[in-house]
């Protein structure tokens, strides 16, 4: 048979497993729906388990790899949970004959919150965050404030000025240069709290990802944000200002420094990209597709980041301790104190795992 016919009967194929995940598509959204119906969680981890097991068994007899088959099955109960969780979140949608106000819902992540509860049945307005004129007629059930954090500052002290009726809420990614906004605002009177969605403007399933809610001292307030995801599977966690933005300069601002280190480290190495490729690993992939990621974000949001944390130099301050202790380790040649830097990294990595 010749090539132009063996490929022909590939794409066929390729358009059978398209034509079946649309119908795996359909089930999973019945499915979702009698879920709905009866009360039960949208997300099952033991069936979840036994779909994996099942697919192993049959690639198995099939002559496929087992790999492959497990890896292909995430894929697909992603989407379907992705699929029940949209349409779950549809359904309970509350905003029916309400009215959202955005400022800065032309960025990334207002436009998510805009697809997000305008899926839930809310009417969508759309503030400029650079704009000088008066403030929009604030009479609508809910503002969020999307902008970038010292422009969310400004907006959050005008929104004081006259605050809104309903509920107000920023998703800025750290929450000390808002303060005094925010507390502002709380003095004023209005609805406010502050949360911080971990993820970013691609997401479309929140199983897993994390919604932080900051309470600034209207606990009605935070509740009722609480509220907007409670159809979805993400994980809501409460916690203070402070304690906020410490953390976050680890889990946001480390993480970022280090790559940006990484790249930058490349990228004034001298040693040409092609040459690098040639010789990758794939710890070095791996780290460079994650360094891929941070480089091709707004730089003035990481600047943002960095610059604005009030305990932002004390996760940069450990990097550059860490750094230091380990060339000092490998210039004095010793194996020992490299082996127990290596261990004290594994124990506490299992400890995390572990939730310790």
């Amino acid at each position: 048979m010749s090539l132009d016919k063996l490929r022909q009967q590939l794409a066929a194929v390729d358009r059978e497993l398209i034509e079946l995940v649309s119908r795996r598509q359909k089930l999973a959204a019945d499915i979702g729906r009698v879920k709905r119906e009866a009360g039960i969680p949208t997300r099952d981890f033991r069936q979840e388990k036994e779909v994996i097991e099942r697919a192993r068994s049959v690639a198995s007899a099939a002559g496929v790899s087992d790999q492959v088959a497990e890896r292909l099955l995430l894929l697909l109960i992603e989407s379907s949970l992705t699929v029940q969780e949209q349409d779950l979140v549809a359904a309970e949608g509350t905003g029916t004959g309400k009215r959202v106000l955005i400022f800065g819902g032309h960025g990334k992540m207002g436009r998510w919150f805009a697809r997000f509860l305008a899926s839930q049945g809310f009417a969508i307005d759309v503030v400029d965050p650079g704009s000088d004129g008066p403030l929009p007629t604030l009479d609508h059930d809910i503002t969020i404030v999307a902008a970038p954090l010292r422009a969310s500052n400004e907006i959050l002290f005008r929104l004081a000025a006259t605050p809104p009726r309903g509920l107000v809420f920023d998703i800025g990614s750290l929450k000390s240069p808002l303060r005094t906004g925010l507390f502002a605002l709380r003095d004023a009177g209005a609805q406010v709290t502050s949360i911080h969605p971990m993820f970013g403007p691609d997401a479309e399933m929140l199983s897993g990802r994390h919604v932080i809610f900051v309470d600034v001292g209207v606990p009605a307030a935070t509740a009722e944000a609480k509220q907007l995801f409670a159809a979805t599977m993400a994980l809501q966690i409460e916690m203070d200002l402070e304690s906020h933005d410490r953390l976050i300069a680890y889990v946001l601002g480390l993480s970022h420094a280090l790559n940006i280190a990484f790249f930058t480290a490349l990228a004034e190495s001298g040693e040409a990209a092609p040459k690098l490729a040639a010789l990758s690993s794939t710890t070095f992939d791996n780290q460079l597709a994650i360094a891929g990621q941070v480089a091709s974000e707004n730089p003035h949001l990481y600047y943002e980041i960095q610059t604005l944390n009030d305990y932002g130099t004390e996760s940069l301050t450990a990097l550059l301790y860490a750094i230091e202790r380990l060339r000092s380790v490998v210039r004095a040649g010793d194996e020992r104190e490299f082996v127990t830097l290596m261990n004290r990294g594994q124990q506490y990595l299992r400890d995390r795992d572990r939730g310790k």
